[in-house]
């Protein structure tokens, strides 16, 4: 098959198109034929190597047809997506024309979409519904601040609790992107300058949810601005892996503040966590009657991988950006 591997540690012209044997699935596994994946930051974290050592082909989400299920439980043909269960990280991921997985992290899907389509939602939106709904339990009528909203995750998140009835309140560095914010639904839209709370306190505004893509360059300015016994949940590392110096709870954490964190690569598809739990096919029918707005913001080929990463390096996709391989 042919495969992208990471030919070593660096920036995106470390992406290599090579041949690979054919991968076979053991038992619990189901094999697929990769028709597209979406691009996810943790690849170009992997791939520099920011997470130390991991599989040698990259990707941790896509969509595809089942090629083979040892169990008999998905027929071959049945269309598919596939999120994390290791890929990328413990296994080889899904830049490829084949990928087994664990059937614990593979749902069938029965959206019409295409296959660019297919692949733009899973990570970022069963992410996005698990921090909103699961850690935030964000209920219709509240208002959830999504931090970082202009990432595919934040604008995934910043659709879900419009939907959900929630008053959105999203967040960018950039005032040119304000638009964008406004056009997913967003009440309004505040400029992030690292000092948030006191915007927040200046517009008398209060925060029941903070949904925190941004993550710890930010977290003490999440966690000041939301009202008493709000909760505050982080998703994401956009602001970089240093860890918060000099951390102390007791005066860092609000009284009565939930702080919590959702990594979807370490749960999702475990007994806790099952994959099931989320509204996958919902959010596809969302997607098809354009309450959700999840279309890729552009397409790349399967060669076209390593200017593909950097698009995503450079800040500019404004939205999920997906491979295809056919």
């Amino acid at each position: 098959m042919k495969a992208i591997v990471i030919s070593a540690h660096g920036g995106p012209e470390v992406l290599t198109l090579t041949e690979l044997p054919d991968p076979v699935p053991a038992e619990g596994e189901v094999l697929i034929r990769v028709e597209a994946f979406g691009l996810n930051h943790a690849e170009a974290y992997m791939r520099s190597g920011a997470w130390g050592k991991v599989a040698a082909v990259p990707g941790i989400e896509c969509a595809g047809v089942v090629e083979a299920d040892p169990s008999g439980e998905l027929a071959a043909g049945t269309r598919v997506v596939a999120i994390l269960g290791g890929m990328g990280r413990t296994r080889n991921g899904s830049y490829a024309e084949l990928v087994t997985v664990p059937a614990t992290n593979v749902v069938a899907v029965r959206s019409t979409l295409d296959w660019a389509g297919l692949a733009a939602v899973p990570e970022v939106y069963a992410t996005a519904w698990s921090g909103l709904f699961g850690n935030l339990d964000l209920r219709p009528g509240e208002t959830v601040l999504v931090r970082g909203a202009t990432s595919s995750l934040g604008q995934a998140a910043v659709n879900l609790a419009v939907d959900h009835g929630a008053t959105v309140l999203a967040t960018t560095r950039n005032p040119r992107r304000t638009p964008l914010l406004k056009e997913l639904g967003a009440t309004d839209v505040l400029i992030d300058d690292g000092a948030l709370a006191a915007q927040v306190a200046e517009r008398g505004i209060g925060v029941d949810a903070v949904l925190d893509v941004v993550g710890n360059s930010v977290l003490r300015d999440s966690l000041a601005l939301v009202r008493p016994r709000g909760r505050v949940c982080q998703v994401g590392f956009l602001g970089g892996f240093e860890p918060v110096r000099d951390f102390d709870p007791i005066s860092a954490i609000p009284i009565v503040c939930r702080l919590c964190f959702f990594g979807s690569a370490f749960v999702l598809g475990t007994p806790a966590f099952p994959l099931t739990d989320v509204p996958l096919d919902e959010i596809y029918a969302k997607v098809e009657a354009g309450v959700l707005r999840a279309r890729p913001t552009r397409v790349f080929r399967f060669d076209e991988i390593v200017e593909a990463h950097r698009t995503m390096e450079s800040g500019e996709a404004l939205g999920k950006m997906v491979v295809t391989l056919g």
